[in-house]
């Protein structure tokens, strides 16, 4: 009997076991030899299937739909290069902790290392940054189907963050109708295909336990910095800072609203540096700290103890500190801590007074500074503080790397408890469009995605992405004409423009039209705002392209930076 109708059957039960552990949403490129894993998912009712040509795309597609969905997501490609485009991704899951399945199909063994067509050597091709890798055999009745669900549930069940690499050789042919053919070899499992649950159950117990010595460190002078957690966590995070009369120094992915806003640029001044050395505690709630002022101090302070709360596996602490490291939830480890010796409520109104108010008299000095330097500007820099009056009701935040997010970080202040997604694990500008693109499909939100120029041309291709959605996307690609950042570092001044910068003189409304999507490019901050508003309310997807002076956004932080100290 025909290898297609194995092939079939055994990718059938591959994509089943799967959903058995929460897997909703599969990417999918297009290709011959993944055929088999293709038609499965398309028949698998439970499956929603997305589909992309660029499989570089195509897994930050599937990040950004795990980002959001806190669900593991699917990944379809055929064999060869395909997978190698996959990298990328795999390597940012592995440091942000979205769960990612990669079902890599394969030419059977005895095409490899022989000249055959599109065969590379695939297994181990992504070395140490999947979680778990699962090298299956060719399809064959040798092999019950009992081997294959509870192999495919036992990579699953200990998947807690990352990716898991499934690479997935099929022997030609590809393709027939054998409809009933070795269904006896799935119905080996009997009544396991009418249920829902995994064919090998592997429960865990998660228990976060209070500090012992925690009544002690709490009477101590501490110091909350918050990274990236989720809208939740970091409305919690702030209220308990509050209640602790601790000073929250907040990320731009922290979500805590930055109750001492504008710290990349304060953190500059001596004084500050003073009152924060006073603090015993330092307790870090999140990873992927942004901010350059605010990463030298966490590596230069000298605290008693440095704690960090996070659920990814890992140090986290690049300044090697002595202290705890929780890897837990915040909410549970929050739960277990709270601000008050009585039960802690996040809807308390107890405050202590800080032990570094005055911390605040100069967040509030800096913001003065801000407002007088871009008062009346339209730059990258002005439109990164004023960046929360276009955000939408109910919606969400994607935002790029390189300069952009330092500016937002260090001259914006976004809402408490609103959703902000990012790339910030590698940072790097790879597949910041498909990201933003899975965000805005697994929550369905109206999204506002900013990123620079040469971000956009690194993913043109997952504009492609953006069409029929079924919410508004408003994407803001601010043009400074080239890699700007490096104009924030030493670069020698004679090759920063042709080895870093590298302007390529582009505009984005051939992009937009390419796509069939909506364009403009406005003049002055009321005709972005009238945009935005215009996204919202007319429910469609935009590309808003700011072209700015080259370096001005740079030029602009780097002389706040200078007057800040000064003051």
């Amino acid at each position: 009997m025909s290898n297609s109708a194995l092939n079939r059957r055994w990718a059938e039960l591959l994509l089943e076991a799967l959903t058995r552990h929460g897997l909703r949403h599969v990417c999918i490129a297009p290709g011959s030899r993944s055929a088999p894993l293709t038609l499965a998912a398309a028949k698998n009712h439970k499956l929603i299937c997305h589909t992309h040509f660029d499989e570089r795309g195509l897994g930050h597609l599937a990040l950004g739909l795990a980002k959001a969905g806190k669900e593991p997501v699917g990944v379809i490609v055929t064999s060869g290069t395909a997978v190698a485009n996959l990298y990328p991704s795999l390597i940012e899951a592995g440091l942000t902790g979205e769960r990612l399945v990669f079902l890599t199909a394969d030419r059977p063994p005895e095409l490899i290392d022989c000249g055959a067509n599109q065969a590379i050597r695939q297994i181990g091709m992504f070395a140490s940054h999947p979680t778990q890798t699962l090298a299956l055999p060719r399809p064959t009745m040798e092999i019950p189907a009992s081997w294959l669900v509870s192999s495919i549930d036992n990579g699953m069940s200990n998947l807690k963050q990352g990716a898991l690499h499934i690479n997935c050789p099929f022997a030609e042919p590809l393709y027939g109708n054998h409809v009933t053919a070795y269904q006896d070899w799935q119905q080996t499992l009997g009544e396991w295909w009418q249920g829902n649950e995994p064919w090998l159950s592997q429960p865990e117990t998660h228990t976060t336990v209070k500090v012992a010595d925690w009544d002690l460190w709490r009477q101590k002078q501490g110091i909350v910095l918050a990274g990236r957690m989720s809208a939740k966590e970091g409305k919690l995070v702030a209220q308990w800072a509050k209640e602790m009369g601790w000073p929250l120094i907040g990320d731009v992915l922290s979500q805590t609203g930055q109750p001492l806003p504008n710290a990349d640029l304060w953190l500059n001044h001596p004084r500050t540096q003073a009152i924060l050395a006073q603090g015993q505690l330092v307790i870090q709630f999140g990873a992927s700290l942004t901010g350059k002022r605010l990463l030298q101090w966490q590596a230069k302070c000298q605290p008693e103890q440095y704690w960090i709360v996070d659920p990814i596996i890992g140090r986290l602490d690049p300044a090697n500190h002595r202290g705890r490291k929780f890897t837990c939830w915040v909410v549970d480890w929050l739960r277990e801590h709270p601000a008050h010796a009585t039960h802690y409520s996040a809807h308390a109104s107890y405050t202590q007074s800080s032990w570094a108010d005055e911390l605040g008299i100069w967040s509030k000095k800096t913001s003065e500074c801000v407002e007088a330097k871009l008062a009346g500007k339209f730059s990258e820099a002005a439109v990164a503080h004023q960046l929360h009056q276009l955000l939408p009701e109910q919606g969400q935040l994607f935002v790029g790397n390189s300069l952009i997010v330092r500016l937002i970080d260090a001259l914006g202040q976004l809402p408490a408890g609103y959703p902000v997604y990012s790339n910030r694990g590698a940072s790097g500008i790879d597949g910041l469009i498909a990201t933003a693109s899975g965000v805005q499909r697994a929550t369905n939100k109206p999204t506002l995605a900013i990123i620079g120029d040469i971000s956009a041309l690194y993913d043109l291709n997952s504009l492609a992405l953006l069409r029929n959605l079924s919410s508004p996307m408003l994407l803001i690609v601010v043009n400074n004409n080239g890699g700007q950042i490096f104009s924030l570092l030493p670069t020698p001044q004679e090759e920063r423009q042709r080895f870093y910068c590298m302007p390529q003189n582009v505009n984005f409304d051939h992009a937009a039209a390419m796509f069939g999507l909506h364009y403009a490019a406005p003049q002055n901050w009321s005709e972005l705002k009238q945009y935005a508003e215009q996204v919202w309310e007319r429910k469609e997807t935009t590309l808003i392209e700011l072209n700015v002076a080259g370096s001005e956004g740079a030029t602009c932080l780097q002389e706040l930076l200078k007057q800040v100290a000064m003051l």
